[in-house]
């Protein structure tokens, strides 16, 4: 490859890195939704296979996000936003739909992830334009046993669109009762474990193929990618963290629904 494309596609991953860090401080998420198309766009110039192109976006996302959700976790923590008791106990089923959703995320169609996500991020976009307090199913949180489920599911959907699940586990949270603030610091806790399980899931699923990959890769998981980005927006997620706690909340979940319908959107644009 030419220097000044290598150049050019440096520039672009560290600019979607800044996107990236500060959406996960103020959205508690990994920023999946911006890091994924970039680096598609990335391995199709370093002639990625188009069948396995796709997986390796998502743990190359994954593994980008760890440093990101860390950082996110510990500054929301010490403002004393985070729930300590729902991350211990969504955090286990949550690991365990990660390692499900890694090994069906190798095989099924991509169309079926990118459809899956634009209903649920639709629904939930609207719900937040709309306002949240007319959208409860209580004023506490269920008995373990849903929680458990809440967080399997936030795991299973993280591992296959390359997220950290702040998109599932915030509308959870807020539907509950709990604040956007809470729910956002409390989402970046529960996504620590779900990316790193995320990772090594899909450095494993990605093993066998690993000679059809550029070099510097690991499985599904490109080195080079996260060596770009993961640096830069873990260094921006602290600006989204103060973001999240200086806006109203109403402003907040505008916001958020807004990010929800460009993501949708962009993922509309990929299947026609």
């Amino acid at each position: 490859m030419p220097l000044s494309e290598i150049v050019w596609l440096a520039l672009l991953i560290a600019a979607a890195g800044v996107v990236v860090g500060i959406f996960a401080g103020l959205f508690g998420i990994g920023g999946g939704a911006v890091i994924v198309p970039v680096l598609y766009e990335v391995f199709r110039i370093l002639a990625v296979p188009e069948s396995l192109r796709m997986q390796m976006c998502i743990g190359t996302s994954l593994a980008i996000i760890v440093p990101t959700t860390v950082r996110s976790y510990y500054a929301h923590k010490a403002r004393g936003a985070v729930i300590p008791q729902v991350v211990r106990i969504w955090s286990i089923p949550a690991v365990l739909g990660v390692a499900i959703g890694a090994v069906t995320a190798a095989y099924a169609p991509g169309a079926v992830f990118k459809i899956a996500f634009v209903i649920f991020a639709t629904l939930i976009s609207a719900r937040m334009f709309l306002g949240t307090e007319r959208w409860k199913l209580g004023d506490d949180l269920p008995g373990r046993g849903w929680q458990s489920l809440f967080g399997f599911i936030t795991g299973l959907f993280s591992s296959l669109v390359g997220v950290s699940g702040g998109a599932v586990s915030n509308a959870i949270l807020t539907f509950y009762g709990r604040t956007m603030q809470q729910a956002v610091a409390t989402s970046s806790g529960i996504g620590v474990p779900i990316t790193i399980a995320g990772t090594i899931g899909y450095i494993i699923a990605g093993w066998k193929y690993m000679a059809q990959f550029p070099p510097l890769s690991i499985g599904y998981v490109s080195l080079i990618g996260f060596v770009f980005m993961a640096p830069v927006s873990s260094y921006t997620a602290s600006y989204g963290v103060r973001f999240a706690h200086w806006l109203p909340k109403r402003k907040l979940e505008i916001a958020f629904a807004c990010f929800l319908a460009f993501a949708s959107i962009r993922f509309l644009v990929t299947l026609l």
